[in-house]
C-alpha cells in the first residue's frame, strides 16, 4: 500500500524543526499536556491581524482610518497582559501601527484573498495553510499572486527573513495551484516599523523548500511510527534546549528546560508601556 500523505500546515512543520519535543506535546500526546498562560504578544498579534481582515471586509468606500478604532476594539484580545495600564498602552500602539499601515494601502484594491486557506499536495505532503493576504499584481510576465505576511514583533525584518521563511515559500507554492497564476514574490510587512522585507523566489527555490518540508515530514512520520511501535517517546522526540524554552507553552511539563529562565506572559510587550 502507498504511504498516506502527511497532513500538515507550515506551523506544524515549524514546531518540529524548532523542537521535536514541543511537536510531540502539541500534536502527538493525547490528552495534550497542560499549557502555560496565554502570551500577551500573541493576543496583540491576533488583534491586529483580525482588525486588518475586517478592514478588507468593509466596502471600499468605508476603508478609512476612522474605521480602525471600532475594528480594533471589536477584535481586541485581552489575555496575557500584566495589568490594565500595559494593555491600554498596547492598544494605543496597535492602533497607531494600523493607522500608519492602512495609509499605505489603496482601499479600492481587492486582494485575491484575506486570511485565505491555500492547499496543495506533493508525493509526501497534504499541505494547507492560511495566508494573511494574497495580492493580485501585475509582474514582468503578467498577472501574478504575491504572499503578504503581517508581523507585529519587536524586531525588524530584512530580505534574509523573507528568503528563509519556509512558511511563505509553502504558501506561494500552494497559491500557484489554487489561483493558477505565478506566485514567486513573498513579503513580510512589519507594522511597528513600517518596513517591508521581500524576496523573489524561483521555481527552483520553491521546489527546494518543498523538499525540505517533505524531509521534515518523513522525520516526523518515522518518529511517530517508532512511538507507535513501543519506542521511548522522549527518545523519538528529543528536546532541543535553548533560548526558546523560556517562551514554550509546555515548559512546566518538560524536564529539559531546567536552567532556562521562564518568560512572563507580558515580557515581549512590556516595552510598549514605556511610551505614551
Amino acid at each position: 500500500m502507498p504511504e498516506r500523505l502527511f497532513v500538515c500546515t507550515p506551523s506544524k512543520l515549524g514546531a518540529f524543526l524548532d523542537c521535536p519535543r514541543r511537536y510531540r506535546y502539541s500534536y502527538v500526546d493525547r490528552p495534550t499536556p497542560p499549557k502555560g498562560p496565554p502570551w500577551a504578544h500573541n493576543s496583540l498579534g491576533a488583534s491586529v491581524h483580525t482588525a486588518l481582515k475586517n478592514w478588507f471586509a468593509l466596502p471600499p468606500e468605508r476603508r478609512v482610518p476612522a474605521a480602525l478604532p471600532t475594528l480594533l476594539k471589536s477584535t481586541w484580545v485581552r489575555e496575557g497582559y500584566r495589568d490594565v495600564e500595559l494593555e491600554r498602552a498596547a492598544y494605543r500602539k496597535a492602533l497607531d501601527w494600523l493607522e500608519t499601515y492602512v495609509a499605505t494601502l489603496d482601499p479600492q484594491e481587492e486582494p485575491l484573498g484575506v486570511e485565505r486557506v491555500v492547499a496543495a499536495k506533493t508525493a509526501v505532503l497534504a499541505l494547507n495553510g492560511r495566508a494573511d493576504r494574497i495580492d493580485a499584481r501585475v509582474g514582468p510576465r503578467g498577472p501574478e499572486a504575491v504572499i503578504v505576511d503581517y508581523k507585529t514583533g519587536r524586531s525588524g525584518l530584512d530580505a534574509d527573513d523573507a528568503r528563509g521563511s519556509q512558511a511563505l515559500a509553502l504558501y506561494a507554492y500552494a497559491a500557484q495551484r489554487v489561483f493558477r497564476r505565478p506566485c514567486h514574490r513573498v513579503e513580510l510587512h512589519h507594522l511597528p516599523t513600517g518596513t517591508v522585507a521581500t524576496h523573489e523566489h524561483t521555481d527552483e527555490s520553491l521546489a527546494r523548500q518543498v523538499r525540505r518540508a517533505e524531509d521534515t515530514a518523513r522525520d516526523i512520520m518515522t518518529a511517530e511510527k517508532a512511538v507507535a511501535g513501543g519506542a521511548d517517546p522522549d527518545e523519538a522526540f528529543p528536546a532541543n534546549p535553548g533560548s526558546l524554552c523560556g517562551w514554550c507553552d509546555f515548559r512546566k511539563v518538560c524536564p529539559a528546560v531546567a536552567g532556562v529562565a521562564a518568560k512572563e506572559p507580558w515580557t515581549a510587550v512590556e516595552h510598549l508601556g514605556d511610551s505614551r
